[in-house]
């Protein structure tokens, strides 16, 4: 047999899958990832499989999927699930399109800011502060979902 089918340590699992100790009991307490049984007087040994579900959770929140969302994934069958993945990764690309509308508006605002403050003389109120208070943004404030 080779060392990739050996159960592993809880350790060289998070060595493994690239996450540390606490990130395996944080995801075992919200119920991602299985919590084998201890021997009497010994360590729990983690199926090999566990490091490939932690990475996929991992990959998966680096997409933005919520720890829900992320639940719900790995329920879905690879073969027959991809109807409800797929309304979930397009739920999840429309939120990131408009947040990346948001940014864009702030950015827009803090540019328009900054070079407000570029081009104030003398003993004026500094735009910045100025600008942030209510009522005086130079644009829309950001959509909140």
């Amino acid at each position: 047999m080779d060392d990739a089918s050996q159960p592993l340590r809880i350790g060289a699992l998070a060595r493994a899958a690239g996450v540390n100790v606490e990130t395996i009991r944080y995801y075992q307490r919200r119920k991602l990832l299985g919590q084998p049984d201890r021997p009497y007087g010994g360590q729990r040994a983690y199926p090999p499989e566990y490091a490939q579900r932690l990475r996929f959770i991992k990959r998966a929140q680096a997409l933005g999927f919520t720890l829900e969302e992320i639940a719900e994934l790995l329920t879905l069958d690879a073969g027959t699930g991809h109807v409800r993945a797929r309304a979930l990764a397009a739920r999840r690309l429309a939120e990131i399109e408009a947040k990346l509308v948001d940014l864009s508006e702030m950015r827009a605002a803090l540019r328009e800011l900054l070079q407000r403050c570029e081009h104030t003389r003398g003993k004026v109120a500094c735009p910045i502060i100025s600008g942030l208070e209510p009522g005086s943004a130079p644009r829309r404030p950001p959509r909140r979902p």
